[in-house]
């Protein structure tokens, strides 16, 4: 025996309540279409987002990657010793 499927909800607060109101007074509520995960969208947030930082390493000269080094280092104490 399998369990009912129930109408996946968002996580914002708002719109979940919204969704379950429009399921209690019967209307369905509105639904975007899943995006598979081989379409060209999803590839191309998947592949966009792996080269981001690594173009961006490549223009950056190793005299600004270490000051962006220190930064977050000096950031990372910083948070820690408060």
């Amino acid at each position: 025996m399998t369990m009912p499927k129930r109408p996946r909800r968002s996580r914002d607060p708002v719109q979940a309540a919204h969704q379950a109101y429009l399921e209690i007074i019967g209307e369905t509520p509105r639904q975007l279409p899943p995006v598979p995960d081989g379409s060209p969208v999803a590839v191309a947030k998947r592949k966009g987002a792996g080269q981001g930082g690594q173009k961006r390493a490549k223009q950056l000269t190793p005299e600004r990657r270490r000051e962006i080094a220190q930064k977050a280092a000096k950031a990372r104490w910083h948070r820690n010793q408060t």
